[in-house]
């Protein structure tokens, strides 16, 4: 058993303070997007750098949602404010100076502000999620044990079997905690949890703060089936909208749309590589209904088993050499037919060129013989 370590450091001047009470106090009860969010801030205030909600969200691979989130989280527990202009649009950042959660209730006035460089490139995108986020998702209520109790014996049983079923382990009480706050808070059917989970479990998340997470943005998006539900992942899948934008289609997906795409990946097992040679080919041969003619194509493959360009080139020699061989065939056709259909036309044993492509007499010698002996 390992005792206790020492910890030293090698530390240059280019590094970011962080306060001790929010190490302490501050932390723990954060998630990942949030305590990211505010340890960049951090970093853009020490350097006197601007940022952006759209920025924050490309750094780290969130939605600009996960970001205005995390930033009026921080703004609840009274660690940064966040500055609007006139018109309502979000202009700037103060980082408040940190004290223990004890001393919450302290006047502005008590604390030094300390502002990260105004926020540039404010959309109104970004505006109407700040505005949104004012309809928050339900906070996260903390059950007793005997609530978590009748939860997983009663209304919830199906729930947590079907759970430990995706997840092929028995669910912690943190897990089943989840469940039960997006079934009692979010108020999510047995079917669209259901989904939800074959949702996560399918994109290999296996982390229940993301079951989470992606259940709260759906409860903010309004959704309530599975349908619903579908639809939205369709307009967020970048499989989907990489084939879409390849074959012209600058829409975002209805659910018929994604539907018929999504086969192409599920049903026919193909890949991104083999189904965008299928939306070029398409392109090159039709303006209109071009996924009806995509996948004719790709289902075409599918039935002669061609899964790689190897593959395809195969089939293109094979079809080329067949189409050659039927054209030989109608050729020969077309020239029997012209021969039965008038004999003199075109004479089947003599040479065919341009001097005997002409109807041509044929004469009795020996009558001519006989006619001209009796004159």
């Amino acid at each position: 058993m390992m005792g206790r370590v020492t910890i030293s450091h090698n530390l240059g001047e280019d590094s970011t303070n962080v306060s001790n009470v929010f190490i302490d106090e501050y932390m723990q009860d954060a998630n990942d997007a949030q305590i990211k969010i505010y340890l960049f801030l951090l970093r853009m205030m020490s350097a006197n750098l601007p940022t952006s909600v759209s920025a924050l969200a490309d750094k780290f691979n969130h939605t600009e949602k996960d970001v205005i989130r995390a930033l009026k989280y921080w703004e609840k527990k009274e660690l940064i404010t966040l500055e609007y202009d006139g018109a309502g649009n979000l202009t700037g950042i103060h980082m408040e100076d940190i004290v223990s959660p004890a001393n919450f209730g302290r006047r502005k006035s008590d604390t030094v502000l300390r502002s990260v460089p105004p926020i540039h490139e404010v959309t109104a995108e970004e505006h109407e999620h700040v505005a949104k986020e004012v309809k928050k998702a339900p906070a996260k209520p903390k059950y007793s044990a005997a609530q978590l109790r009748a939860f997983k014996e009663e209304e919830g049983a199906g729930i947590v079997f079907l759970a430990e079923q995706y997840f092929g382990r028995p669910l912690t009480s943190t897990e089943a905690l989840t469940l039960y706050y997006i079934h009692d808070e979010l108020k999510f059917s047995d079917d669209l949890l259901d989904y939800l989970m074959q949702y996560c479990v399918d994109n290999h998340k296996a982390d229940f703060r993301y079951v989470e997470k992606v259940a709260i943005n759906w409860n903010q998006e309004g959704i309530k089936t599975p349908k619903q539900a579908h639809a939205e992942i369709y307009k967020h899948d970048p499989n989907i909208l990489g084939i879409m934008k390849a074959l012209g289609m600058e829409n975002s997906p209805t659910e018929k749309e994604g539907n018929f795409i999504s086969s192409w990946l599920g049903e026919l097992g193909f890949s991104m590589d083999i189904i965008m040679e299928a939306c070029d080919r398409t392109v090159m041969a039709t303006q209109k209904n071009r996924l009806k003619y995509c996948d004719s194509i790709l289902r075409s493959w599918h039935e002669k088993k061609a899964s790689s360009r190897e593959d395809i080139a195969r089939l293109d020699a094979d079809f080329t050499a067949d189409l050659k061989k039927k054209r030989s065939k109608a050729s020969v056709s077309s020239i029997t037919n012209k021969i039965r259909s008038d004999e003199s036309y075109i004479r089947p044993s003599g040479s065919q060129n341009r001097f005997n492509q002409f109807q041509q007499n044929t004469y009795d010698f020996a009558e001519l013989e006989k006619q001209l002996l009796d004159n």
